[in-house]
């Protein structure tokens, strides 16, 4: 058990509720950058000790930012196609289902990217996604 993140691996599969096509990663620009000139985004340090990528859906990202990015800046949003991945979804002890990637993120995959600024009140004002 990865007591990091407080994850409970139990995989979900033939669950009732659909998942959604997009989901979200937050990451610096420099790594962001350093993905473009690899051409292929492998993972944040987080990422790489946990053996996955951590995604967020569209509800999630916010308190994902308040929660692992407070403060930061030069950060980017990226926007993930669900389908041109095998995402696993995962429960974590809070019992809400996040999405991992046990593998590189190919930047076909990736549908857009925006900059993530921090508000003048501090918070990272997201854009609208839908």
């Amino acid at each position: 058990m990865n007591t990091h993140l407080q994850i409970e691996i139990r995989t979900m599969t033939n669950t009732a509720t659909p998942h959604p096509r997009f989901i979200y990663k937050i990451c610096s620009e420099e790594l962001w950058r350093q993905a473009c000139n690899e051409g292929q985004f492998t993972g944040a340090p987080v990422d790489l000790t946990d053996g996955f990528i951590h995604f967020s859906t569209d509800s999630q990202m916010q308190e994902t930012a308040a929660k692992h990015f407070a403060g930061q800046t030069d950060l980017k949003l990226l926007q993930i196609d669900t389908s041109a991945v095998e995402i696993t979804w995962e429960v974590s002890r809070g019992g809400q289902l996040f999405p991992h990637l046990y593998d590189i993120l190919p930047l076909s995959a990736v549908l857009q990217v925006w900059d993530l600024p921090l508000g003048k009140d501090g918070v990272h004002q997201f854009p609208d996604v839908s």
